[in-house]
């Protein structure tokens, strides 16, 4: 089935109705061709004294092209005397009586106007999607515009401040200065070049969806079910790949540029010189993490670890000042997360610090103007808290309960000689020291014991340190 002709629905719809669509009070007189609206004489002159659409082409109504044939029903192109009044479901496409008797015949088919309403809705959906698009477009264009003008005041201002600065020395400075102006030119234009390249790509990407979106709007306000259907393949696909498309919704360079009167700047006509552009900018790509806890914590304990932040050069910052975000959350456990605290040392680094109230495995993010740093995201692994023993550290129960020979030891060990223990360290008799209620060898050791051995212990006679 052929593409329904653009021109036919503007037609169809500039003979459909005699008012203004833009004041809705006069009679249309004319239409502009460019967009496609009928506008009544005072409109028109309007039109034409407006700014933005000066260039527009607007004809008298009576000359504008006849499409009173967009209304006429569309014929089969298999069968040229049979409409076009069925839809295939399966093939995605209108057909004609005859065709239900051909190779239509076991497909699901119905009349174009019940199944209008649900093709229909998608189209509209995706019509809104657009939209969005193209409202947030238009935002980070104004972004762009903003910053632009910002990265010229600046500029402005730093010349002004680079030329205060080099009244006090004579030729030597004049020399010094101009080259520092030469330097800001060359960033000013730099920033504002790429500014001007993401400008035009996110233009080119608003026009082509606001003209999509405007063809959209015409096919669903004045198309008929048929051409509806007819043209839905070809303008869902535009408008889903125009939607595809990723674009950024930050400005694309910064308006940092700084001068700093007290840099050495070397020799100059014999002179040494002060006086630097500083434009170093922080590359998240090459900022690092450091610190003995980066991968491990202990549950309700202070932990923490290092950002260095490093310019493009992989050289380290030497200021604070950048927008460091932070996030800990716990990998199971949905609302479970650690509040950071981020600490700005000045000299480019920061120090991250956090009390995990939970074990287990949390996920950490470490972003900078945004983006990730190098070895972000990463896994921090919180262990429980430090477990102190219950129980005795001694060579065996029989010595510590007193010479009882029916005490028994927790960690269920036997003792040479028929009494219940791990047997005695003391002459004669093998065995080692350890805790009684878990059986570790190790003094300074934490207790194997979790939460749930007090109970199994109360069984067990208590034993006392003599």
């Amino acid at each position: 089935v052929g593409q329904l002709p653009p021109d036919c629905l503007a037609g169809s719809r500039a003979g459909a109705a005699a008012g203004c669509d833009l004041c809705a009070d006069g009679a249309a007189a004319g239409r502009c061709l460019t967009c496609g609206v009928r506008l009544c004489r005072f409109c028109c002159r309007a039109h034409r004294r407006q700014k933005k659409t000066a260039s527009h082409a607007v004809t008298e109504l009576e000359n504008t092209k006849d499409c009173s044939q967009a209304g006429k029903p569309l014929l089969c192109p298999s069968h040229p005397t049979e409409e076009l009044q069925l839809f295939c479901e399966q093939c995605d496409q209108p057909v004609c009586r005859d065709c239900l008797l051909g190779r239509h015949r076991q497909h699901p088919c119905d009349f174009a106007g019940n199944v209008i309403h649900r093709h229909g809705d998608a189209l509209r959906e995706l019509l809104r999607s657009s939209q969005q698009h193209m409202d947030t477009l238009e935002d980070v264009l104004s972004q762009v515009e903003e910053m632009g003008s910002a990265v010229r005041s600046r500029a402005e201002a730093v010349a002004a401040e680079i030329c205060l600065f080099a009244r006090g020395y004579v030729k030597a400075i004049e020399e010094h200065r101009d080259r520092l102006l030469k330097q800001l030119e060359d960033l000013k234009v730099q920033k504002e070049n790429l500014l001007h390249l993401q400008r035009a790509q996110l233009q080119q990407l608003l026009l082509d969806l606001r003209t999509g979106v405007e063809f959209t709007e015409h096919l669903l306000t004045s198309g008929s079910d048929v051409e509806i259907l007819v043209t839905k393949g070809v303008v869902s696909s535009r408008l889903t790949k125009l939607n595809s498309i990723a674009y950024s919704t930050q400005p694309s360079v910064d308006d940092r540029i700084q001068f700093s009167p007290h840099e050495r700047a070397g020799q100059c006509c014999g002179y040494e010189v002060f006086g630097a552009i500083l434009n170093k900018v922080v590359d998240p790509a090459r900022c690092t993490l450091h610190g003995e806890e980066l991968h491990s914590a202990c549950q309700n304990q202070l932990s923490g670890f290092t950002l260095l932040c490093k310019d493009t050069t992989g050289e380290r910052m030497g200021r604070g000042g950048e927008a460091v975000r932070v996030t800990i959350t716990h990998k199971d456990k949905r609302d479970c997360a650690a509040k950071p605290t981020v600490c700005d040392n000045g000299d480019g680094t920061y120090c991250i610090s956090y009390i995990p109230e939970e074990p287990g495995l949390y996920a950490v993010c470490v972003c900078v103007k945004g983006q990730h740093v190098q070895g972000s995201p990463f896994t921090v692994m919180v262990r429980h808290k430090f477990r102190e023993h219950q129980g005795v550290f001694h060579c065996c129960t029989f010595c510590s309960s007193g010479g009882q020979k029916a005490a028994r030891c927790a960690c269920g060990g036997t003792m040479p000689g028929g009494y219940q223990g791990c047997g005695h360290g003391h002459k004669g008799h093998p065995g080692c020291h350890h805790w009684s209620c878990c059986g570790q060898v190790k003094e300074s050791s934490e207790c194997l014991c979790g939460p749930t051995s007090d109970t199994s212990q109360r069984s067990l006679l208590r034993t006392v340190a003599l």
